[in-house]
């Protein structure tokens, strides 16, 4: 199948684009400077050629983009105003595309499928690839319609879910670091692991994102998507090879084995809102005041899932998903703590503390803590670690995405049913917190959280 020749980006004005999606394209063109590709971005803003051209080139400064390739785009670019619930507008851009395209649907969930149904009724060049965002609906039903709708316009290989989170080089490591080491496959189950904790914690608030974050929540924005895929991947059984097809195919079948811990959904799920308070300085008022926000829609700042993997390998093991904003420190790990040593030899004096693996999601590196004896008294237990940096990947997580793509590689993509049981796992916590079974909690800008959550590291 041929390669993308020309990216379409619908919603071309928006936020995405100029901060992420660009500037990704920039470092990847950067890194291959044989890649020759157009780039034809649409919205309904107005906007002249000119304007554009400056969009793109301060985009690709901010990665310092340079080189043939990124030439060779900027001087094949262009605007088009486009409405994409408009079928003649559609019918415009799409005989304005040079070879295969790639559609990239940067636009709000209700337009993307609005869009998707008027392309319905308009001819497609053949090959044509379709780039979704994230969320993929709202809801399993809606996740199943979608698809449905996606896979009536081109086959499943042509169609691109987006999740940049897999594109961050750390993530991808945990395959590296799971089947390349004797050290930790053999360890790497629940006869040897205690918990599992995987963990995004922000200090930045609602930073004006109200249009899209009070109809998400922390429990759709990180956890639906992101934090779920990063569970697949520390879950599922080793894949033939790391080829889109078998990866896809493990991580599908390791989300199909998640569900809430004991079959529990009321009790394996907390949530919280930020009050007031002061992050570094920085006055926030409460999620309920921040423009935008409707306070009636109760939506959680900070969720926590405990969930568990229903395979031999994992049964009884609880991971703990965990995602908030306007907490007074970052923390974005991967913690995996072994279970206690079966006997502590007596003389020995000091606590002997698990050994905890963590991953380090940014700045990204890798940390085992482990017990040493000594270097004073030969018999005292104390805690030492083992540490290293793992660098910035070669490309950015966007670049990664846009790589992909452009490619028609779809390794970082998600399949069709394994969005749907992503779904179909967070539906089960939210009917519970629905009907009020999970109270919803509050804790300051600033603070850690609840303080009668805790925090298990």
């Amino acid at each position: 199948m041929e390669k993308i020749e020309t990216l379409v980006i619908l919603g071309a004005t928006g936020d995405l684009t100029s901060r992420l999606l660009l500037p990704g394209l920039g470092r990847l063109l950067t890194e291959q400077p044989e890649r020759r590709i157009s780039l034809i971005g649409t919205d309904l803003a107005p906007e002249d050629a000119e304007q554009w051209s400056r969009t793109v080139q301060r985009a690709f400064e901010t990665v310092e983009a340079k080189g043939p390739a990124v030439d060779h785009l900027l001087a094949h670019t262009e605007y088009l105003e486009t409405d994409a619930s408009s079928p003649q507008d559609l019918k415009q851009l799409l005989n304005a595309v040079t070879g295969t395209p790639a559609l990239y649907f940067a636009l709000p969930p209700a337009v993307t499928t609005e869009a998707i149904e008027v392309l319905q009724n308009v001819g497609m060049p053949e090959n044509t690839m379709l780039v979704l965002e994230k969320p993929f609906g709202v809801d399993e039903r809606s996740a199943v319609e979608l698809n449905r709708r996606l896979t009536a316009l081109v086959p499943e290989d042509q169609i691109f879910r987006v999740d940049h989170f897999l594109g961050q080089s750390t993530v991808l490591n945990i395959l590296g670091l799971r089947f390349t080491n004797r050290l930790f496959e053999p360890l790497w189950n629940r006869e040897h692991i205690a918990k599992v904790e995987i963990v995004y914690d922000e200090i930045l608030g609602l930073e004006n994102r109200a249009g899209y974050y009070d109809h998400a929540g922390a429990l759709v924005d990180m956890i639906q998507s992101h934090l779920l895929q990063v569970m697949a991947l520390v879950t599922m059984e080793a894949p033939i090879s790391v080829h889109a097809d078998d990866l896809r195919a493990a991580k599908t079948a390791a989300l199909q084995a998640v569900r809430p811990f004991a079959g529990e959904p009321d009790r394996a799920s907390r949530r919280a809102r930020y009050t007031a308070g002061t992050i570094g300085g920085r006055e926030l008022p409460s999620y309920a005041d921040e423009d935008g926000v409707d306070p009636a829609r109760e939506t959680e700042t900070l969720a926590e899932v405990t969930l568990e993997s229903a395979t031999w390998r994992w049964s009884g093991v609880p991971f703990i998903l965990r995602s908030g904003k306007a907490l007074g420190e970052s923390r974005r790990e991967i913690a995996i703590t072994f279970r206690e040593v079966p006997h502590v030899p007596d003389g020995l004096t000091g606590e002997s503390i698990p050994n905890v693996l963590r991953i380090f999601l940014g700045p990204d590196g890798l940390a085992v803590g482990m017990n040493v004896t000594g270097p004073g008294d030969p018999f005292a237990i104390e805690r030492a670690t083992l540490s290293t940096d793992l660098g910035a990947g070669r490309l950015n997580p966007y670049g990664e995405v846009l790589n992909g793509v452009l490619n028609r590689d779809p390794t970082l993509s998600i399949r069709g049913d394994a969005a749907e049981q992503a779904w179909k796992i967070i539906d089960e916590i939210r009917s519970q917190w629905g009907a009020g079974h999970v109270p919803l909690a509050e804790y300051p800008a600033g603070s850690r959280g609840p303080a009668d959550w805790g925090r298990g590291d």
